[in-house]
C-alpha cells in the first residue's frame, strides 16, 4: 500500500484534475497543468463535471426520497465537494449508510477527515481498486446490509477500465452481490458525442496521467445495464437528464460527451 507521505505531487493525478475541473483547491500545479491541456481539445471538460456532480446531486436525492434507498455504494468516490452522497441521501432519509470506495490514498485521507455521517446513519471508507469487487463487498459488509436494496454509483470511473479488463463483468459482479430492488447508477464519457474534439482530448489525457480513459458509444455503455429495468429518462446525454436551464451554458450542456443512467435490479 502507497504511504500517503509518499505520493508524488509532479505526477497529475485523476481525482486532483476533476477537482480542477470543479473548481476545487486540492490540487497540485501538475494537475492543473495537465487539466488545461486537456481542456485545450475539449473545452467542455469542466462543464461536465459539473454536470456529473448535478446528476450525482439529482440521482441519489432521487432515490433516496423517491424509491426510498437507504444504503449506497459509491464506487471511485474522488475528493469531497460540496452536496457528497451521504450529505444528500441522509439529508432525505438521516439513517441512510453510505460507504464510500476510491483507491486514491489521497481521497480516503480527505474522506475520512471530512465526511462526516449523521448521527442516526453511517459512513465508512474503503480504499481499493474498483477491479477489486471482492474486498469492495466484503469491506463494505461492514457497514451495508447486503440483504437489502444498495445503490451502486459508478460515476465517471468505469471508462478508466479498458475493454480488455471486462469493465462489464465487474459491473456485473457488484450487481450479482445486491438483492432485488437495487439500483446500478452510471456515468460514462461518450465516443459518439462531441466525437470531433474526443480523440485528442483521450490522447492528451492518456500522455499525462497514469490512469488511461476509454469513452465509449451508447451500445457499449448500455451492456452495463443489461438485465436492469431503467429509471427517469433512461440512458441518455447528460444533458437530457433533469430539466435543463436557459441561456449559453444550456446550450453548451447539448453536446456534454457522456451518458448517464439508472437501472433497478427487478
Amino acid at each position: 500500500m502507497t504511504d500517503l507521505h509518499q505520493f508524488d505531487t509532479s505526477v497529475p493525478n485523476t481525482a486532483r484534475i476533476w477537482n480542477y475541473w470543479l473548481g476545487g483547491k486540492d490540487n497540485f500545479a501538475a494537475d492543473r497543468e495537465a487539466a488545461e491541456r486537456v481542456v485545450e481539445a475539449m473545452p467542455t471538460l469542466p462543464m461536465i463535471a459539473r454536470a456529473v456532480r448535478r446528476f450525482l446531486i439529482s440521482g441519489v436525492h432521487q432515490l433516496a426520497a423517491g424509491y426510498g434507498v437507504t444504503q449506497f455504494l459509491d464506487i471511485g468516490a474522488g475528493l469531497p465537494a460540496a452536496d457528497n452522497t451521504h450529505e444528500v441521501a441522509q439529508r432525505a432519509t438521516p439513517s441512510s449508510r453510505i460507504v464510500y470506495v476510491d483507491s486514491d490514498p489521497v481521497v480516503i485521507s480527505h474522506a475520512q477527515a471530512l465526511l462526516t455521517s449523521s448521527p442516526a446513519g453511517a459512513t465508512d471508507y474503503i480504499r481499493a481498486d474498483m477491479r477489486d469487487t471482492g474486498t469492495i463487498l466484503a469491506e463494505a459488509a461492514r457497514t451495508l446490509d447486503f440483504g437489502q436494496p444498495v445503490a451502486i454509483l459508478l460515476l465517471s470511473v468505469l471508462h478508466f477500465v479498458p475493454d480488455d479488463e471486462d469493465p462489464w463483468a465487474i459491473v456485473a459482479q457488484l450487481m450479482d452481490a445486491v438483492p432485488s430492488g437495487s439500483y446500478l447508477a452510471i456515468v460514462h464519457a461518450a465516443s459518439d458525442i462531441q466525437a470531433e474534439g474526443e480523440p485528442e482530448a483521450r490522447q492528451r489525457y492518456n500522455q499525462m496521467t497514469p490512469m488511461h480513459f476509454t469513452p465509449r458509444g451508447h451500445a457499449d455503455v448500455a451492456r452495463f445495464f443489461d438485465g436492469l429495468e431503467m429509471i427517469g429518462p433512461g440512458l441518455v446525454p447528460m444533458s437530457q437528464w433533469g430539466v435543463s436551464g436557459a441561456g449559453p451554458e444550456a446550450a453548451a450542456e447539448a453536446s456534454l460527451a457522456g451518458y448517464c443512467g439508472i437501472g433497478r435490479k427487478p
